[in-house]
């Protein structure tokens, strides 16, 4: 089989990530904006949106904070929001993992989906809280998918039994890069940080319109890996596509630990 150009295989990436940052948008974005809303963003705050992926978030914050304000989103990868470059906001690549924060004397720092997959999360939470001034906030979401596992927590059926093998073997696969553990840890992490005003909550939604697509991205990033780990067939992921394309499935995601602190000051 042919090799597809590189200019193909960057665009069909962008693709697919575009359309991964959508779906967590509509599954997250009014539970992030929400929060966001009750610290008090507002006109002249300024705001680092880690690890942005998508522009969503940050063409929020740069509308609260308006033309006093200041709002920066980094990530290792700015394809995706550089095709927002108009909305008011600063876009910078960024690894979070290596070198000092981008940006000092911050309102805000909000991070969502993002600690989970780095080596030293502690260490990055403690730049995160010195690049605050005093008074200013820390608000950093994660995921726990071991505090609710399955695909379809009513197992009512094969289809069902199938969507929560597969979405296993998915985590099987991510816990050698990731910790399914980490949601809940952040009020502690926040702390540790020297945070104060810990609060937190968690999200999971269940049976909404946006999680046929996010069930379906998951399946397809990691088909060729779960076929190749024995931990699926290729026959058993088509037949799960289809049931999620002719409906049926009462499908969740993962649940979303949001934590928020203060720094003391």
């Amino acid at each position: 089989m042919p090799q597809l150009p590189r200019e193909a295989i960057d665009a069909r990436h962008r693709e697919i990530m575009r359309t991964h940052f959508a779906t967590l948008g509509a599954l997250f974005n009014p539970v992030t904006f929400g929060h966001l809303d009750r610290l008090g963003v507002g006109p002249g705050w300024r705001c680092w949106e880690a690890g942005a992926g998508g522009p969503a978030v940050p063409v929020w914050l740069s509308q609260r904070a308006g033309p006093d304000g200041y709002v920066l989103a980094t990530d290792r990868d700015i394809s995706v929001l550089q095709e927002a470059a108009q909305h008011g906001f600063e876009i910078r690549q960024h690894d979070l993992s290596s070198g000092p924060p981008p940006a000092r004397e911050l309102d805000l720092v909000h991070a969502r989906l993002v600690l989970m997959h780095l080596t030293d999360p502690r260490s990055v939470l403690a730049a995160m809280t010195g690049a605050l001034r005093p008074g200013g906030w820390l608000l950093a979401e994660d995921a726990d998918p071991l505090l609710q596992p399955l695909a379809c927590p009513d197992q009512a059926g094969p289809g069902q039994q199938l969507a929560n093998k597969l979405r296993q073997a998915t985590w099987t696969l991510m816990s050698q890069r990731a910790d399914l553990g980490f949601g809940r840890k952040l009020p502690r992490l926040l702390r540790e940080a020297g945070l104060c005003e810990i609060g937190a909550s968690a999200h999971i939604p269940l049976a909404a319109p946006a999680l046929a697509q996010f069930q379906r991205t998951i399946i397809e990033r990691q088909r060729e890996r779960l076929v190749t780990a024995g931990l699926a067939s290729d026959e058993e992921i088509g037949m799960h596509l289809h049931d999620i394309n002719v409906g049926g499935l009462d499908l969740a995601s993962f649940p979303v630990v949001s934590a928020w602190g203060r720094k003391p000051g």
